[in-house]
């Protein structure tokens, strides 16, 4: 059983930074495939960013060279993501998962294990 907690949200102005970061307890007899997924209000769930077991990442295609996922392999597989150059379309709740997909449009919520949630604010 694996628990995930997001932390790092907040509200920014357009073209700021954060970095969000997801605590893992539990443990991992292997490397999981994880990944962040966002919601915006009145949408549904979309997935943004995953890293596989190997290290590989991909990107949604809107956040492609300003948003960074990566992990700590050394302390349980927390997982992060920076995010720069906020945009106001990057508002919404965003989740950390794991074991759910490894590539971020596979990203299931009936798999895997989820945490519950940071908001991110951009203001224009």
């Amino acid at each position: 059983l694996l628990t995930l907690v997001e932390s790092g949200g907040g509200s920014v102005e357009a073209g700021g930074s954060l970095r969000l970061s997801c605590v893992v307890s539990g443990y991992l007899h292997n490397t999981p495939c994880m990944g962040w997924v966002r919601q915006a209000p009145g949408k549904e769930r979309e997935g943004v960013a995953a890293i596989d077991a190997d290290g590989s990442t991909t990107y949604a295609d809107s956040v492609k060279g300003r948003f960074t996922i990566s992990r700590d392999r050394n302390n349980n597989y927390n997982l992060y993501l920076q995010m720069n150059n906020l945009k106001p379309e990057d508002t919404g709740t965003y989740y950390c998962a794991a074991r759910a997909g490894c590539y971020y449009s596979d990203l299931d919520p009936a798999l895997g294990y989820w945490g519950q949630g940071t908001q991110v604010t951009v203001s224009s």
